[in-house]
C-alpha cells in the first residue's frame, strides 16, 4: 500500500488534495497532518471536521515551543524583511519538519503540500522535505489549478468546503504574526479597511510602559514577572496590541520575483525586537554593532528563504551568541500610538558612562577636552588634500582652455584635416 502524507488545514486548496492525490498521483492512502504554531482553534476545529468528513485519517502536532524558541532566535538577529518581522517564513519549516517526521513513522512514500507555483511556501516546505527520500508532490502546481476550478471540482465531488478561505481575505496566523491578503488588498492604491485588523486596535492617544527583561539577548520577564516563550508572545500580543503596535502594509519581493501587497499584524514581535535593539545599543560597542548588522541581514534573508538550518546560518549564530553573551538587561517600552518606542535601558553590561559623556563633567576619566584638539587637526586631514588637489587641477583646465592650447576644437579641426 502507497500513503502520502499532506500538509492539511482543511481549507479549499488542501481538501481539493486528498481526491487528487489518490486518483492523478495513485496513492493507496492519504494522511492529513496538521502543525499547530499558534493559529486559532477555529482553525484546527475545521482541519477536524473536514477530515472526518473526508474520511482521512488525521495527526495534529503541537509544534508551539519548537516554534516560539526560533521567533527568539530571530529576535537575538533582530531579523526582518524589508521592514516587516519574519513570521509565515520562520513557521514553514517548522511546520514542514514535523510533517516529515509524521510521514516517516507513517512509511509515506510520498509528502504533499497544497501551495501554488507562484508563492515562497512550496520553496520553504520542499527546502525540509528534500533532504529525505519520499516523493514530494506539489498537485495545485503541477496541475496548474485555479481556486475557480478547485471551487468547481469541490462543488461536483460535494467536498465539504465553503471557499477555503473563510471570508474575502487569505489570512495566515501563528504565534509570531497574522498576514492577510488577496480581495482588494491585491491593489496596492487601496486603503484596507480596519475589518481586517484582529491582533489590533487602532491607535489611540492612551499609553501604557512595560519593562522587558532580556538574558544573553533571549526575552525572559515582563515587568518582573517570568514567561515561558509561548506564554510571552502571547501575553505581549494582548497587551502591545490593544495600542495599535505591529501594523505593517508593505509590497514584498517574493523569491521567485513577484512583488505582492502583505499586510501583517504583528505587536509581541515589534516590541521585542525593538526593545533588543535598544539593549544593544546600549551594551554593544560601535564596531560590534555596525559588523552585526551585517550578520543580521544574512541571518534575516536565510530566514525569509525558509533556510534556517543551512551551514551559513550556523556560522552567523556563532558570531550572534558571542555578542549576546553581554545582551542582558532590561528595557523600558512605551506602548503608544501604534509604537512601541524604547524609552529607557539598563545594563550591568553597559558600555556607557554618563559621567564621561555629561557636558557638566570637565574631563572623560584621564583625558582633557584640549586632548581633543589634536584629534580635532587630522579629522578629516585627507579629504582636505583631497579637495586642494582636485581645486588645483580645475584651475590648470581653466587656464589651458582660456589660452587655447589643448582646447577641445584644436583636436577636432586635426581630426577632420586627418580625414580630408
Amino acid at each position: 500500500m502507497t500513503r502520502v502524507a499532506l500538509a492539511f488545514s482543511g481549507g479549499l486548496d488542501t481538501t481539493v488534495c486528498v481526491p487528487l492525490l489518490e486518483e492523478e498521483y495513485g496513492y493507496d492512502e492519504v494522511i492529513g497532518v496538521t502543525v499547530d504554531v499558534g493559529q486559532p482553534a477555529e482553525e484546527f476545529d475545521e482541519a477536524e471536521e473536514t477530515a472526518e468528513a473526508l474520511d482521512l485519517e488525521h495527526y495534529v502536532v503541537d509544534a508551539k515551543e519548537e516554534f516560539a524558541d526560533l521567533c527568539f532566535d530571530s529576535v537575538r538577529a533582530n531579523a526582518t524583511y524589508q521592514g516587516y518581522p519574519l513570521g509565515t517564513a520562520l513557521a514553514r519549516p517548522v511546520i514542514a519538519q514535523a510533517i516529515l517526521e509524521v510521514a516517516l513513522e507513517n512509511d509515506c512514500t510520498g509528502i504533499a503540500h497544497g501551495c501554488t507555483g507562484k508563492g515562497n511556501d512550496q520553496l520553504r516546505f520542499e527546502a525540509v522535505w528534500r533532504d529525505s527520500d519520499l516523493e514530494v508532490i506539489a498537485p495545485v502546481r503541477e496541475l496548474g489549478l485555479t481556486r475557480e476550478w478547485e471551487q468547481e471540482y469541490a462543488d461536483e465531488r460535494d467536498l465539504p468546503v465553503e471557499g477555503g478561505s473563510g471570508g474575502d481575505w487569505s489570512i495566515d496566523t501563528n504565534l509570531w504574526s497574522r498576514s492577510v491578503e488577496g480581495d482588494d488588498l491585491e491593489d496596492p492604491s487601496y486603503v484596507p479597511p480596519e475589518e481586517i485588523y484582529d491582533w489590533t486596535d487602532a491607535p489611540s492617544g492612551e499609553s501604557e510602559e512595560i519593562e522587558l527583561e532580556f538574558e544573553e539577548g533571549y526575552p525572559v520577564a515582563v515587568n518582573g514577572e517570568s514567561y515561558e516563550p509561548v506564554a510571552l508572545i502571547e501575553h505581549l500580543n494582548e497587551v502591545a496590541g490593544a495600542y495599535g503596535v505591529g501594523r505593517t502594509d508593505s509590497m514584498e519581493d517574493r523569491m521567485l520575483g513577484l512583488k505582492v501587497r502583505e499586510n501583517y499584524e504583528h505587536p509581541a514581535a515589534t516590541t521585542l525586537l525593538n526593545a533588543h535593539e535598544a539593549l544593544e545599543g546600549l551594551v554593544l560597542t560601535q564596531e560590534e554593532r555596525e559588523f552585526k548588522q551585517l550578520i543580521d541581514q544574512k541571518w534575516s534573508k536565510k530566514g525569509y528563504e525558509g533556510l534556517v538550518d543551512a551551514p551559513l546560518v550556523s556560522a552567523l549564530e556563532g558570531f550572534i551568541a558571542d555578542t549576546q553573551k553581554r545582551v542582558t538587561g532590561t528595557v523600558t517600552i512605551r506602548l503608544e500610538g501604534g509604537q512601541a518606542r524604547p524609552v529607557a535601558r539598563d545594563s550591568n553590561f553597559a558600555a556607557y558612562s554618563a559621567e564621561h559623556a555629561s557636558f557638566d563633567t570637565e574631563t572623560v576619566g584621564k583625558i582633557t577636552q584640549e586632548d581633543a584638539t589634536g584629534v580635532a587637526k587630522y579629522h578629516g586631514f585627507q579629504r582636505r588634500l583631497a579637495n586642494e588637489a582636485i581645486a588645483a587641477n580645475a584651475d590648470d583646465e581653466v587656464e589651458l582652455t582660456t589660452d587655447g592650447s589643448g582646447s577641445s576644437s584644436d583636436v577636432s579641426d586635426v581630426g577632420d584635416a586627418d580625414d580630408e
